[in-house]
């Protein structure tokens, strides 16, 4: 070897070295940061995420898709209450909400096509409208009576779709509305809280990427499962406005449902919520007494969206949490409950 090759080889090792020390830093890093976060005091350590139970069913859509449902409280309650879970997540993501209402409620809890324990549909059948269509059979199969729909993110997405193709049920049916986090339309413009330039290149780049990502979904998943810890951060820092305070144990469950999400349903999902287009939809709700939620630090779905659909139905209740971000069922509890118990009153009148 000569020594100008001996050389070369010298500086490749030396830069293989301080990329591998990087890499090795971050990790070490990233592992320090998240050792210190759950070392800190955990109110909901205790918490019995997950374990809340209800009586199991699977419902066929009319296109063949089986749906994983819940059913609690007292099935002879006068109303029922049904929960439309978000993008990534699944039923028990309204874990708080199920124990507050379970008591005096009949509810009805499901998992939307593709997501937690419902079967997967083909990319073509992840749309907006059609999760609006699997929400009106649900009601045809499970709700005997009047009821109040409550959605979060890709949840209210499906209401406003229900909205759209079955307008009669609002009023005669369908007694009472809440959105959470979420938006009828225009998702192809979010920032992200980026500045202006970089927000327009991650908007242009951005579906090319999920396609591409949606494609590698096997391997994509498998590097998701073996970097948890990085999933525990991105949750905790965009699903929570108050990221310092949060509870580990409540970042941990929230990370789960969304790592057992599969890559390429995200990806099926995708364009539909960049697409989606609701915001005429929303006279079906104007009768109808709603309640329009959102965190003030909501990054996904911000506070502009539910401000619009807020002066879309001048009647509607519209709060903004302070210090709040996506999860807000999850981070909020209290408010959220609140706000859907003054809700029902309304209803129940």
């Amino acid at each position: 070897m000569t020594t100008t090759t001996r050389r070369k080889v010298g500086i490749a090792g030396a830069i293989v070295g301080a990329a591998s020390a990087g890499v090795a830093g971050l990790a070490l890093a990233k592992r320090y940061a998240v050792g210190r976060i759950r070392l800190r005091p955990d109110p909901e350590a205790s918490e019995p995420f997950g374990e809340l139970g209800g009586a199991e069913h699977t419902f066929t859509t009319s296109d063949g898709v089986d749906l994983h449902v819940r059913l609690d409280g007292p099935q002879d309650a006068p109303l029922t209450v049904v929960l439309c879970h978000g993008y990534c997540l699944n039923l028990e993501s309204w874990h708080y909400q199920w124990r507050a209402l379970r008591e005096h409620h009949r509810l009805v809890l499901w998992d939307q096509r593709s997501h937690g324990r419902s079967l997967r549909a083909p990319a073509d059948d992840c749309t907006i409208d059609r999760l609006g269509d699997d929400l009106g059979e649900l009601l045809d199969a499970f709700v005997p009576g009047p009821c109040v729909l409550v959605g979060h993110s890709m949840g209210g997405m499906t209401i406003m779709a229900l909205a759209d193709r079955r307008p009669e049920l609002f009023g005669e049916r369908i007694k009472g509305v809440s959105l959470l986090a979420t938006s009828a339309g225009k998702l192809a413009e979010l920032t992200l809280g980026l500045p202006a330039l970089f927000a327009r290149m991650v908007q242009k780049v951005a579906p090319g990427t999920v396609s591409i990502l949606g494609k590698g979904g096997t391997l994509v998943d498998r590097t998701r499962h073996a970097g948890n810890d990085i999933g525990f951060l991105v949750t905790r820092f965009f699903g929570f406005g108050d990221s310092r305070n949060v509870s580990p144990t409540l970042v941990d469950f929230a990370e789960s449902m969304i790592r057992a999400t599969p890559t390429e349903v995200f990806a099926n999902f995708y364009p539909a919520l960049m697409n989606h287009d609701k915001l005429s939809a929303l006279d079906v709700l104007d009768p109808v007494p709603t309640a329009i939620l959102v965190g003030d630090k909501d990054w996904l779905t911000p506070p502009e969206h539910s401000r619009s659909m807020a002066e879309a139905l001048p009647k509607a209740q519209f709060t903004e949490v302070p210090d709040t971000s996506h999860l807000i069922q999850l981070e909020r509890p209290a408010v959220v409950n609140r706000a859907l118990r003054d809700l029902i009153k309304q209803v129940e009148g």
